[in-house]
């Protein structure tokens, strides 16, 4: 099989299985930032990244703090995920492939916000959006009411096209951001007083991990707009 072929069965085993969206990254520049066997990751150079779509409904809560649904809804997306990504790691093995899947939220440095690679810097690279001025992957279909999963592998694939940044004039997000961590350049966005609010969040039990997610609410895309619980 070839790369297009390759590329065209992971997507359509990927929608079966019921995700949003595929994408596949070069990460040949990257994965030295990546935390992993580095003997293993020599033997790998592209990355599947995965989306799953938050629900509109339950995001529709989120107006100043997160909430304890949001917060289940968070987790549950988070495992069907990881068990997307367990089952296209076997399919790709079955196919002859190494494949190493990254687990959607396992956070290695809560105050940096790291893990073992950035799902959304890699999420970039494989053409499903841009970072946004909420920090966040921002997608044309879904805004960032979504949640990602990477599976790095050597099977021969296609890859996808970066999207140029595409926000443009809305400022949703620095609207409602509760610790107005949001600024008008990506760059300037204030990780601290982010980390801050959802220490707090989690210390009032809004939440059972640090989340927030009320930029979220605002950010729905073209696919996936904002409810309103008015």
């Amino acid at each position: 099989m070839d790369k297009d072929k390759n590329y065209d069965a992971l997507k359509k085993f990927t929608q079966d299985l019921g995700l949003d969206l595929f994408g596949v990254a070069d990460i040949q520049e990257v994965k030295q930032e990546f935390v992993v066997s580095p003997e293993l990751l020599a033997k790998l150079d592209k990355a599947v990244v995965l989306g799953g779509r938050l629900s509109k409904t339950v995001l529709a809560e989120l107006v100043q703090a997160p909430t304890r649904l949001y917060s289940y809804h968070y987790r549950t997306l988070n495992s069907l995920l990881d068990q997307s990504a367990l089952k296209i790691t076997l399919y790709i093995e079955s196919q002859g492939y190494l494949a190493l899947p990254i687990p959607t939220s396992q956070i290695l440095d809560w105050k940096k916000q790291t893990g073992h690679l950035s799902h959304k810097k890699v999420g970039v690279l494989a053409g499903l959006g841009w970072i946004g001025r909420n920090n966040m992957l921002v997608s044309p279909e879904y805004g960032s009411q979504f949640r990602l999963v990477t599976i790095l592998t050597d099977m021969p694939l296609k890859i996808d096209q970066v999207l140029p940044d595409n926000c443009g004039s809305c400022h949703s997000c620095m609207k409602v951001c509760p610790a107005q961590a949001i600024k008008e350049n990506a760059e300037d966005f204030d990780h601290i007083k982010c980390f801050d609010a959802i220490k707090g969040f989690q210390k009032l039990h809004l939440a059972e991990q640090y989340i927030c997610g009320v930029c979220l609410n605002v950010c729905g895309g073209k696919n996936s707009g904002k409810i309103t619980t008015n």
